[in-house]
Order: C-alpha cells, then sequence, then structure tokens
C-alpha cells in the first residue's frame, strides 16, 4: 500500500509539469503566457496545407517568450528530403528546438518521399540537427490504419534507433475519457518488451458537445462511453469535463501499472484558460488533500 500511496503521489507531482498544445498560427502565445508557466514544453500542431515555416516563426515565438518549443512534424507533408532537412536546420537555429513531435500526418497519401515516421528516422537528418529527444505517437484505443502488432513492431524500432543513436525517445499517447485503454496499452508494450517513456495524453476541460467533436475526429473509441456517462452524471451538455476521473484512475492503478508513466500532456480543446486553471485547481486540491492526511496521521506541526 505504501508503494501504491508512493506512486499516486509520484503521478500527481508530474501533472505541474504537463506539456500543452497550441496551433501553429502562433495566435494563443498571449494567452499561454498567462495562464502557463515559463520553461513549459509547448507543442506546435501541424496541420494538413500548414507551411512549416510558419510553424518554425511561431517556434521562435515560443522560445522567445521563455517555452520549450517542440514542433509536430507530419512526416506526409514533407514535399521532400530537402524541405524536412530545411525545416530541422530552422528548428535548430531559429527556436533552438531540441525535441520534436513525429506523426504520419492526416492525409492519406504521402507528398513526398516519407510515408511513415520511420522513414525520418532511416533519413539520418535528426542526428544531422542534433536532435536530442524525439517524440512518437501511441494510440491506447488503438489506430484506424494500424493494428497493434503493427505499432508495436514500429515502437520496437523507435526503441532500437534511440539506443543506437543516443537520442531519447519517448510515446505521447492519444487522449481517452477513462483509464482503463491506457492501462492495458501500457501493459502490452510492456510485454512486448518496449521500455519507453510514456507521456499521457489528457483532454483538457472542455463541454462534452466539443469533446465528442475532438474524439470523433481523433478515432476516439470505447472510452467514449466514459464521456457518455459524465453527459449522465451532470445532465447537460454546457458542463466541462475535465480528465480527473482519467487521472484518478492511473493513480488508483497498482504501483507496477504505471512505472513507464514520465509525464503529462493536455489537449486544451476548450482553451488554455481552462486547461491552466485545471492544472492549478487539482494541484491545490491534491495539496489540501497532503494537508489533511498528514494531520489525521497526527504528522502536521502545530
Amino acid at each position: 500500500m505504501i508503494v501504491s500511496d508512493q506512486a499516486s503521489a509520484r503521478l500527481a507531482a508530474l501533472l505541474p509539469k504537463a506539456s500543452v498544445e497550441i496551433s501553429s498560427r502562433g495566435h494563443q502565445i498571449a494567452e499561454l503566457t498567462d495562464h502557463f508557466a515559463g520553461g513549459t514544453d509547448v507543442t506546435i500542431t501541424f496541420l494538413p496545407g500548414d507551411n512549416y515555416r510558419r510553424n518554425i516563426e511561431t517556434a521562435a515565438a515560443l522560445r522567445r517568450a521563455g517555452y520549450n518549443p517542440v514542433p509536430h512534424i507530419a512526416v506526409r507533408e514533407m514535399v521532400s528530403r530537402e524541405a524536412l532537412d530545411d525545416f530541422l536546420a530552422r528548428a535548430r537555429g531559429e527556436a533552438d528546438v531540441s525535441r520534436i513531435l513525429l506523426i504520419a500526418g492526416d492525409v492519406a497519401a504521402a507528398r513526398g518521399p516519407f510515408k511513415s515516421t520511420r522513414d525520418v528516422a532511416a533519413s539520418g537528418l535528426l542526428e544531422v540537427h542534433a536532435i536530442a529527444s524525439v517524440s512518437v505517437a501511441g494510440h491506447p484505443e488503438g489506430h484506424p490504419y494500424l493494428d497493434l502488432p503493427d505499432a508495436l513492431n514500429s515502437l520496437k524500432a523507435w526503441r532500437y534507433w534511440g539506443r543506437r543513436t543516443g537520442t531519447r525517445v519517448d510515446v505521447v499517447t492519444q487522449f481517452c475519457f477513462e483509464s482503463t485503454p491506457i492501462l492495458e496499452w501500457i501493459a502490452a508494450i510492456d510485454r512486448a518488451g518496449i521500455d519507453l517513456p510514456v507521456i499521457v495524453g489528457l483532454a483538457g476541460p472542455a463541454t462534452p458537445a466539443t469533446l465528442t467533436k475532438f474524439a470523433l475526429r481523433c478515432g476516439i473509441g470505447n472510452s467514449m462511453r466514459a464521456l457518455r456517462a459524465q453527459i449522465g452524471r451532470f445532465g447537460r451538455l454546457l458542463t466541462d469535463t475535465g480528465p480527473d476521473d482519467v487521472v484518478r484512475g492511473l493513480r488508483a492503478a497498482p504501483a507496477a501499472a504505471t512505472v513507464p508513466i514520465a509525464g503529462f500532456h493536455l489537449f486544451p480543446f476548450g482553451g488554455l484558460r481552462k486547461a491552466g486553471d485545471w492544472l492549478r485547481n487539482y494541484d491545490r486540491d491534491l495539496f489540501g488533500q497532503q494537508r489533511a492526511a498528514m494531520s489525521s496521521a497526527g504528522l502536521q506541526n502545530p
């Protein structure tokens, strides 16, 4: 039980350090500075049709504002090896980027030579530009175009590549609305011998209607039932729903089940203000719970 309490506290301590996501357009930076501390890792979306030079401008603005920019690279949007080379060179030179998040991208056909994130690893460009940390995507509820064995094989290849090149590789998961799919997915990668750090994606506070829209867009499946249950619990669609149940489920899990969790990432579907407020309120609630526990145990100073 002591080990479980320690594991729960460890996960809670990771929340204030959670990364957060903003649009590639950069228009959210002023709002970001109002609600998230400097030094936060901030990922930058790469949507179909984005011009990567604009993403670099956003990354540079984040660096000037005191944040750690983490650009997404949608590899199927890269029209050539030269374009990716330029993207990485500018990211390093103009925004001091050391971590990137690689995704395949939301297009069916590649616009250039990179059909998957593994093609980027094979290019050698990440080493050329001294990218110290690479995040890849994990899908606890499955991926529409990739079955679990293939997904596991891809993560195994990334684990091998990271060790061979001396690059830190971690996995950022798609958000879910309950903890069970996350825990089952972590167990699956553990059985496969994939000892990569896991950054758990959390859907920040938003109305259930907004969360449903993003869930359908992102292919979220079974945990939608948890969202529907919350709609029933609160009785109306205008009540914001946060990731409290997901975090609670992870913290209640056996210690061994959550060992790979190395952090959290917030998808601010309801906006950065709501996401930042949720983080601060969760931290205050946790502090109050700890004080109450210490008091009941007779450990609090008189």
